[in-house]
């Protein structure tokens, strides 16, 4: 099972994240979002024992794939950062494992990067995945269950290697190659660092809004436009289960964009809101469909193969 399929249940807990944020603020009601996250537990510990059956070391290496198994503990930290909502201690047991295994990850992540000897034209946004994601998702997760200086500690990790990766990144893309089709959704997630970082702050802060924000808002704008011309391309490509890459990007922007509004009781701040959970459940709910379709049809074409 390639490691990229984890995407489906990060995405799950994106979308589940921004019903969250939405009930919070009292736009519709929890049990949606609840619903949501048992969905993501689900899959998530499905793919999980589907992946061990199989597992081998060498996955970690991999130039392309071995990214995304920062997908593991970065779902489990989203997981208990909603668990701690409701159950404190058990969301911090889970919050704290998940960190410790998210952290060795990212240290052996770029340890190995360091070791040179890799082939630039592999790189894609994915790499963002063991050090940015996991970092500003276990800040987070840490603010969320009590954790103050872990949280402002994990935040500035992430930051930094948005920095760091984000420019290597930008340098692949613009003066390389361009990515095979399989690979261009990866470049969805090259927009996620504002939105992520943002949810973040948010939740460092005691959910209040400020100065830290407005940067993290500025700077969502127009990478969210860079997606936006993008979409062309992306709906060029025939649809793969890598399209899930697409989806945590769509949930974190909805879910800080929902922040504002409610935060700063914009003109029309409860229609607007709507709007957004709208668009983002549809958006997702369509490649969670057109996926479901994928993998029934290759199961059909599997069973069509095997000789009776």
């Amino acid at each position: 099972m390639p490691l990229n399929l984890f995407g489906i249940a990060f995405g799950l807990a994106g979308l589940a994240g921004t019903w969250t944020a939405s009930s919070a603020a009292g736009l519709v009601p929890g049990f949606v979002g609840d619903a949501l996250w048992w969905a993501v537990l689900v899959v998530w510990l499905t793919l999980l024992g589907r992946y061990l059956v199989k597992a081998s070391p060498a996955d970690l290496r991999h130039p392309v794939l071995g990214p995304f198994a920062a997908l593991v503990p970065t779902t489990g930290l989203l997981m208990g950062g909603r668990l701690a909502g409701t159950w404190l201690t058990g969301g911090r047991v889970v919050i704290a494992v998940m960190l410790v295994l998210a952290t060795v990850f990212a240290g052996w992540f770029v340890a190995h990067l360091l070791s040179g000897g890799l082939d630039v034209d592999t790189l894609h946004a994915g790499y963002l995945l063991p050090t940015v994601a996991a970092s500003l998702v276990g800040a987070q997760s840490a603010a969320l269950a009590g954790w103050h200086a872990v949280a402002v500690g994990a935040f500035g990790v992430g930051i930094l290697f948005w920095f760091l990766i984000g420019a290597l990144l930008l340098g692949r893309l613009a003066l390389r190659p361009a990515l095979p089709g399989p690979l261009l959704p990866t470049m969805a997630i090259f927009s996620a660092p504002p939105a992520v970082a943002g949810n973040a702050w948010y939740a460092i802060n005691g959910g209040t809004l400020d100065t830290i924000d407005l940067l993290l808002l500025g700077t969502m704008v127009p990478l969210l436009l860079v997606q936006l011309f993008l979409t062309p391309n992306y709906l060029r490509q025939p649809f793969a289960h890598g399209f899930w890459a697409l989806t945590f990007t769509i949930a974190a922007s909805g879910t800080y964009t929902i922040h504002w509004l409610t935060g700063e009781h914009a003109t029309a701040w409860r229609p607007l809101s709507w709007l957004v959970l709208t668009v983002v459940t549809v958006l997702i709910g369509l490649i969670a469909v057109k996926s479901s379709l994928l993998a029934l049809r290759k199961q059909s074409q599997h069973r069509a193969a095997v000789p009776v």
